[in-house]
């Protein structure tokens, strides 16, 4: 009593071949190109503005004590260079500031503002100055009471 299944070439018959796919399966790649976008959607307004803020008062961080050792830049509210008590052009600050700092052994800028000059002025001369070669920029600011 046997039974037989069939012979061998029907049963190879009822097997897939095995060919090549050529078809690409996109949904995987389309699933993470969707979820990528979307992060980026979400991040994206916040790389810029991050939150709604006030820029601070400064309170005291580093007691600081300015001395002639240092090279201060001074900026007055009309727009005007100082090194020390010298007015200087904007054109002659350069090499001003690189003597300065060869003389004093020091490559450190401490800037001054006047509160009342507009934030991109000062963000200018800050550009200016690091195009320039003159990386190391500390602003100084007083005390708040």
């Amino acid at each position: 009593m046997g039974s037989s299944f069939g012979s061998s070439s029907r049963i190879t018959s009822l097997r897939p071949s095995r060919k090549a796919i050529s078809d690409i399966n996109v949904t995987p790649f389309v699933d993470v190109v969707l979820v990528l976008l979307v992060i980026f959607m979400l991040t994206a307004p916040l790389m810029y503005n991050g939150i709604k803020l006030e820029l601070p008062k400064t309170k005291k961080v580093n007691t600081l004590k300015l001395s002639s050792s240092q090279v201060i830049l001074s900026m007055s509210p009309t727009g005007d260079f100082y090194i020390g008590k010298e007015k200087f052009l904007i054109e002659d600050l350069i090499a001003k500031i690189k003597s300065e700092f060869e003389h004093n052994k020091t490559e450190t800028l401490f800037l001054r503002a006047h509160y009342k000059l507009e934030y991109g002025k000062v963000a200018k001369l800050m550009s200016f100055l690091k195009k320039s070669g003159i990386n190391n920029i500390a602003l100084v600011t007083e005390i708040e009471e």
